[in-house]
């Protein structure tokens, strides 16, 4: 690493990680071990939750783990929304990003907690933290290359999400083996000293991040505090209220809360763009790089609905349909969770230094024709799957071999490769300077939507079958990539200049 102190943007000391400025060093680590708790966290969740606390046939609780999984996912990025509100309107992305983590590390101890009622209230504060945290982080990242040539920012982006897989990789090797081989509750737990060692890197490198996200970028006024607080105040009321009419009636099912949040993660988005839309300060470019935005952001739901459910029905397959015996031991279904995050390890250095080689050269693919590649990608992952799903049902074990999802993930990847940096990367530059923090969360948002769609769309693989249901979502896919890249030169003239 070069050691200039030279001032770069906002203030923060340049040139001194791997060439990009230093205050990207702390928001990297700060990253990887938030992401460590996280994933170390969602690679066991589905595998307690039918282990360990849904009751029925085993299908059943298949399907409806993967459904509270995609879910619950859901939540955590639809937080991602008031969270850049927070940031962007009272306390400014630093100290949303310090009390979130302070938040997730709570709620990963609480899971260490052997009981039902602290699980779900885990879950609820790492829903709430990964809110605040989220967003506001990668609007720092974006913070650092005010000003920066928009190359130099998708590179800085493609670093920063390395440490995302470097987490991820970690996470599950040890949160997994200590969760289905010693006990799920420690787990947990781990996955807890993971966020708090999170937080305290980001206070020791605050230094580093001169002025970036120290103060809101549009404060609220005193007015506005009180009208947010009261409707907040308003919705959960009215949500607990929902939630105790159905337990006094002796109705109460977690299915109820599971297809209330799904159709919450659909409308969510959609009454959000319609009130920035609304909104008589967005004029102008801004408006038209918004709608381009939502282009982008459709797309991303369909992307993210596919890949995640590498969590969920993916790891139910590794469970119980894939051969996972070496040498006679049979390594934790969990660890597959790891096989994404080494590939982009080792692959997002190449795409980042390809991106900036090839935009030297006035050749580098906008990021319509990306996002189009990304969808081809993950579509042929699930054409892939449908491939292994017909193989294992036409085995005499039952199984398949690893080989099987290893080439599932690395198409997976390499989608997600095309998407996601760019697509953070791309969030900071389309939205307009009083929407960042919230353009940030709608980007997460994406991922909510998502998700929230597979509270449903996986509840169709017991009756299809997994050799047609991953076909299904593979086509639709790429349908979608082809309708993506025939759209593109539409979508850049609403862009306006951004690339």
């Amino acid at each position: 690493m070069a050691s200039s102190l030279t001032r770069g943007p906002a203030g923060t000391t340049g040139g001194t990680f791997f060439g990009h400025p230093r205050g990207l060093a702390t928001l990297f680590m700060t990253e990887m071990w938030e992401r460590f708790s996280w994933y170390g966290m969602r690679a066991i969740l589905v595998l307690y939750l039918i282990a360990g606390v849904l009751e029925g046939p085993l299908a059943g609780r298949e399907a409806l783990a993967a459904a509270i999984y995609g879910v619950y996912n859901a939540v955590v990025y639809m937080a991602a929304m008031p969270g850049g509100w927070v940031a962007d309107r009272l306390w400014g992305a630093r100290r949303a990003v310090l009390v979130g983590g302070i938040v997730i590390a709570s709620g990963h101890y609480t899971l260490a907690i052997p009981s039902d009622v602290a699980f779900f209230t885990g879950l609820g504060l790492i829903a709430v933290g990964t809110g605040l945290l989220k967003p506001n982080i990668s609007a720092m990242v974006g913070g650092l290359y005010e000003g920066l040539p928009g190359a130099r920012r998708d590179a800085g982006f493609t670093v920063f999400y390395m440490s995302i897989n470097i987490g991820a990789l970690l996470a599950p090797l040890v949160v997994g083996y200590l969760g289905e081989n010693v006990d799920w509750h420690l787990g947990f737990a781990v996955a807890g000293v993971g966020m708090t060692l999170a937080m305290v890197q980001y206070v020791l490198g605050a230094r580093h991040l001169g002025d970036v996200g120290l103060r809101p970028g549009t404060p609220a006024s005193p007015e506005e505090r009180r009208t947010v607080l009261r409707r907040a105040a308003l919705w959960t009321s009215l949500a607990a209220a929902a939630l105790l009419a159905d337990l006094a009636l002796g109705t109460y099912d977690i299915e109820h809360v599971v297809n209330f949040l799904a159709v919450l993660g659909v409308v969510v988005p959609v009454l959000y763009f319609a009130s920035m839309f609304r909104n008589p300060e967005l004029t102008g470019p801004d408006r038209t790089r918004v709608q381009a935005f939502v282009w982008f952001f459709v797309t991303a739901v369909l992307f993210w609905m596919i890949y995640d459910q590498s969590g969920s029905l993916l790891t139910i397959f590794a469970n119980t349909e894939t051969d996972r015996t070496i040498g006679g031991w049979e390594f934790p279904a969990s660890w597959f969770q790891s096989v994404n995050p080494a590939m982009i390890i080792v692959l997002a250095p190449l795409f980042a230094s390809a991106w900036v080689w090839l935009a030297r050269r006035h050749r580098e693919p906008g990021a319509p024709m990306k996002f189009a590649l990304a969808m081809l990608l993950v579509g042929g992952s699930f054409g892939l799957m449908g491939l292994a799903g017909a193989a294992a049902a036409n085995s005499a074990t039952g199984k398949v071999t690893v080989f099987w999802l290893l080439g599932v993930y690395l198409l997976q990847t390499l989608g997600e490769l095309c998407l996601s940096p760019v697509g953070l990367s791309l969030s900071t530059k389309l939205a307009p300077k009083r929407f960042v923090g919230q353009i940030m969360g709608l980007w997460f948002l994406a991922t909510a939507t998502g998700n929230a769609l597979n509270g449903w769309a996986t509840r169709l693989n017991e009756p299809m079958g997994d050799a047609a249901y991953y076909t299904m979502w593979g086509l639709v896919a790429v349908a979608a990539g082809l309708a993506f890249m025939t759209a593109a030169g539409r979508i850049r003239a609403l862009m306006s200049g951004v690339k």
